[in-house]
């Protein structure tokens, strides 16, 4: 059934204008051993075309970014509330903004104090790790996320993990899906939500989202058109609360992209609200 007009959005991966890529993704570089990644300014610009690298040059960030936001009926966002543009816009658009964190399983007890502080200074809606840019990788399964993921379970936020083979021509077994399986059986209570696709264990991601009631999936980096198969069937049967919206705007997709191709997505009338933004809400306990 086609994207209903009018509903609002919520997108769990919109950011500011970025200004300098190359110091966005420097740890990738020094991550990496091949020659092309290293000298690549977006490292994975091999995946996208048409990647808005102008958008917002030489404007306000925030004027720039609400601009965009109605231009596409995305009604709120996360952003960082320890980032100067950040602070900013949670502060002149609470209603547009919802505050968010980045957690480290390498800084060990430094980053649950951190998670504490987010929680009680500003009061974060949900955090996020990308388990393959950690150098050294850390295992989504490992017992240095573990004390995340208890914080995580104790203070009621749910917390996005990139999960399934990098995009960055990093190793891809600290990703894999399989791992899931044992944090939720560790951690019932804790709510997780998959960014960047799982591929190409979406038929797995589908099956433990089957089997644990806090995984859930997010579209993030994935433009409309290529959503895998097994996401838009789960969601159009049994999982119409588990799969939630997210863009990749500006990092490798534009927004005129993403909606103009969201139209032909096959979900069926009842999954779009809870898709663009009732799940969202749920999970992340924003006022609708």
């Amino acid at each position: 059934m086609p994207m209903p007009e009018g509903l609002p959005i919520v997108d769990l991966m919109l950011s500011f204008p970025i200004l300098d890529h190359g110091a966005m993704y420097d740890f990738l570089r020094k991550a990496s051993n091949d020659k092309a990644t290293k000298e690549s300014t977006f490292p994975v610009e091999y995946m996208f075309k048409g990647v808005p690298y102008d958008w917002g040059k030489d404007r306000d960030p925030l004027e720039a970014t609400v601009e965009e936001m109605d231009k596409w009926g995305i009604r709120r966002t996360g952003t960082s509330p320890l980032s100067e543009i950040g602070a900013r816009a949670l502060k002149e658009f609470p209603e547009r903004f919802y505050p968010t964190g980045g957690v480290n399983p390498l800084d060990g007890m430094e980053t649950i104090y951190h998670l504490q502080r987010l929680h009680d200074e500003y009061g974060v809606k949900m955090v996020s790790c990308f388990p393959a840019g950690l150098v050294p990788q850390v295992n989504i399964n490992d017992k240095q996320f573990y004390p995340i993921y208890a914080k995580c379970c104790e203070l009621d936020i749910p917390i996005g993990l990139n999960a399934g083979v990098p995009g960055p021509r990093v190793p891809m077994h600290c990703q894999h899906v399989e791992h899931l399986d044992e944090v939720c059986y560790h951690f019932p209570e804790l709510k997780i939500i998959t960014f960047h696709g799982c591929e190409p264990w979406e038929d797995l991601a589908v099956k433990l989202m089957l089997k644990w009631p806090g995984l859930h999936y997010c579209t993030s980096a994935f433009a409309p058109k290529h959503y895998p198969e097994a996401i838009v069937k789960y969601a159009n049967t049994r999982g119409a609360d588990k799969i939630i919206y997210a863009g990749y705007f500006p990092m490798g997709l534009s927004l005129e992209r993403i909606m103009t191709e969201m139209k032909d997505v096959p979900f069926r009338d009842h999954v779009w609200p809870k898709f663009l933004h009732e799940n969202a809400e749920r999970v992340l306990k924003l006022d609708a």
